[in-house]
C-alpha cells in the first residue's frame, strides 16, 4: 500500500470502482502516490467519517506504521494515541473541517514500538464537488524538526535584517545575490543596486584576492579559519582602504541528489582600526628595538662619525631607501645664526647604486650645491622637520626632480630632520624613499628626529675631538 488506497483516492471513485485509466486507477492515483510519497513533511488525510484514506512515506519513518497498516483505520484511537488521547486528538483534527484556513496543534503520537513523539500539525479541510467538507488533511513533522527550520528561517531573515556584520550571498558567476543591510553600507551602495553587478564594480581594490577566495570555496569548500582581505571601497570622499575579517561558505542545493553548489556565504566584519593599531605597536617596537641595538653598537664605536653612521644604517631598515647626513659649513650655529644664509658640506651617505652600509665624506669640506628654498636649507632655517614629495608625475620629471636637488635619482619623498646638539644647529639627516614606498607621514616624522638626536650627539662629540670651536 502506497501513499494511499491503490484503488482511488476520496472522490466519486467508490474503492472497488474503475478509474478511468483502467481497474487500478494506474494513472491519476500513482501520480498522487508518487507525490505523497516524495513530500518531505509526513502526510495523513482522513474522509468525514475519520477513517484514514492516505498515509505517505515520511508519516511511515516517522511512527513506524505502514500505509497497509494505517490506512482504513478509524481515527488514531489505539494505535497511533493512547486511548486517553484519543478523543481530543481526534476532536481538534476534524475540527478543521469546519474551520476556515489552517489549524495548527500539537500532541504526541505512538510509534509502532510504543515510543511516543511530539509533533506539530497542519490540517484543513478538504472539499468536495459540491463545496461541502469531504474530509482532513493532516501534515505533520517532528516538533524538533520543526523547530529547527523554524530557527533556521528566523537566523536567516536576523542575518540579513539585523545583523552587525556584513552578509553576501554571491551566485557561481561572483555576483551579490542577497546582500544585508550592514553590507550594502559597507560598500557604500544600496542594497538593491549591488545585486547583479561584478565585485570590480563595487571595489576599487582587493578585488583579486576576494575573487580568488570565492572561487576556491566554490572548488573546495570553505577554509578552516577567516581571512583577512585589504579592499578599497570607492566613496563620495574617494577610495578608502578597509581590512575586511571574511569567512566564507559554500552554499549548496538540499533538493539535488548531488551537492550542486548555488554560491558562496560571505560574511565579514571591518577590523581596519584594530588591524591598523595592531601595525602601529609593531612598528613602533620594531622602531624602539632598532633605536636600542643602533646605540649599543654606536657605544662601541672609537670614532664618533662611525657611530653617527652606525645610527643611520640601524635607521634605514624599514624607513627608507637613501640617506644623508650633511653638517654646517663653519661649525654650529646658534639660532638667531640660522636665519641667515647657510652652506651644508655631506658628512656621510649611503650608496646611490647597490644597496650598503652608509659612507663617511666631505673630507674636503666642499659645500653641497643645494640651490635656494631646497629641502635641506629650509629645514636649517625653521630648526624644525621638512617633508617633500614629488607628487604624481611622469618617471621623467621624478628624476630630474630628484637630481635638481642633488639627490640619488630614484628617491621620490623625502624628510629632513634637523641635528641639534646643545641648543645650536649642526647640520641635517635627511631620509629618502623610492615609488616604491609611501610619502613620509607624522609617525614618520617623529622617528625621523629620534634618530637625529643621536646622530647630532655624535657629530656634536667629533667637533670637540677635531677641536673646533663648537
Amino acid at each position: 500500500m502506497s501513499a494511499s488506497r491503490r484503488s482511488g483516492t476520496t472522490d466519486e471513485l467508490g474503492p472497488d470502482e474503475p478509474g478511468p485509466d483502467g481497474p487500478e486507477g494506474s494513472g491519476g492515483s500513482d501520480l498522487l502516490a508518487a507525490l505523497l510519497d516524495g513530500m518531505d513533511a509526513a502526510l495523513c488525510a482522513f474522509d468525514a467519517d475519520g477513517v484514514v484514506t492516505h498515509w505517505n512515506r515520511e508519516a511511515e519513518r516517522i511512527l513506524g506504521w505502514t500505509a497497509e497498516e494505517a490506512v482504513g483505520r478509524h481515527g488514531f484511537a489505539g494505535w497511533a494515541v493512547r486511548s486517553a488521547d484519543a478523543e481530543e486528538v481526534e476532536g481538534r483534527l476534524m475540527s478543521a473541517m469546519r474551520a476556515p484556513g489552517r489549524q495548527v496543534h500539537e500532541f504526541a503520537l505512538l510509534t509502532k514500538d510504543g515510543g511516543r513523539v511530539l509533533v506539530r500539525t497542519q490540517s484543513a479541510a478538504v472539499r468536495g464537488p459540491d463545496g461541502k467538507p469531504a474530509g482532513v488533511y493532516c501534515a505533520f513533522s517532528e516538533v524538533h524538526a520543526q523547530i529547527d527550520l523554524e530557527r533556521s528561517i528566523a537566523l536567516s531573515e536576523a542575518l540579513f535584517e539585523d545583523a552587525s556584520w556584513g552578509v553576501v550571498l554571491v551566485d557561481v558567476d561572483l555576483r551579490p545575490a542577497v546582500v544585508n543591510a550592514h553590507a550594502a553600507r559597507a560598500l557604500g551602495v544600496g542594497r538593491t543596486s549591488v545585486l547583479g553587478r561584478p565585485l570590480g564594480e563595487l571595489l576599487a581594490q582587493g578585488v583579486e584576492e576576494l575573487e580568488s577566495a570565492l572561487t576556491h570555496v566554490l572548488a573546495e569548500g570553505a577554509p578552516p579559519a577567516p581571512a583577512e582581505i585589504w579592499v578599497s571601497v570607492r566613496t563620495p570622499e574617494g577610495e578608502k582602504r578597509r581590512c575586511w575579517r571574511s569567512g566564507f561558505l559554500r552554499l549548496a542545493s538540499p533538493l539535488a541528489e548531488e551537492p550542486v553548489p548555488l554560491g558562496v556565504g560571505w560574511l565579514f566584519q571591518d577590523v581596519t582600526e584594530a588591524k591598523q593599531g595592531e601595525q602601529e605597536a609593531a612598528l613602533l617596537r620594531f622602531r624602539g628595538n632598532q633605536l636600542h641595538r643602533a646605540a649599543r653598537a654606536a657605544a662601541e664605536c672609537e670614532d664618533p662619525a662611525e657611530a653617527a653612521t652606525v645610527h643611520l644604517d640601524f635607521a634605514l631598515a624599514g624607513f627608507a631607501d637613501h640617506a644623508l647626513i650633511d653638517r654646517v659649513a663653519g661649525g654650529a650655529l646658534s639660532d638667531a645664526e640660522s636665519a641667515g644664509p647657510v652652506r651644508l658640506v655631506r658628512v656621510a651617505g649611503t650608496p646611490s647604486g647597490a644597496p650598503g652600509p652608509s659612507l663617511l665624506a666631505g673630507q674636503a669640506g666642499l659645500p653641497v650645491r643645494y640651490g635656494e628654498g631646497h629641502p635641506a636649507l629650509q629645514c636649517v632655517e625653521r630648526i624644525g622637520t621638512v617633508r617633500a614629495s614629488v607628487g604624481s608625475v611622469p618617471p621623467e620629471q621624478a628624476r630630474a626632480w630628484a637630481l635638481a636637488r642633488q639627490w640619488p635619482p630614484d628617491a621620490v619623498h623625502a624628510l629632513c630632520a634637523v641635528l641639534r646638539s646643545r641648543g645650536r644647529t649642526l647640520g641635517v639627516v635627511t631620509f629618502l624613499r623610492g615609488s616604491g614606498r609611501g610619502a613620509f607621514e607624522r609617525s614618520d616624522t617623529v622617528y625621523a628626529e629620534d634618530v637625529a638626536v643621536r646622530i647630532a650627539a655624535a657629530l656634536d662629540l667629533v667637533g670637540q675631538l677635531e677641536g673646533r670651536p663648537d
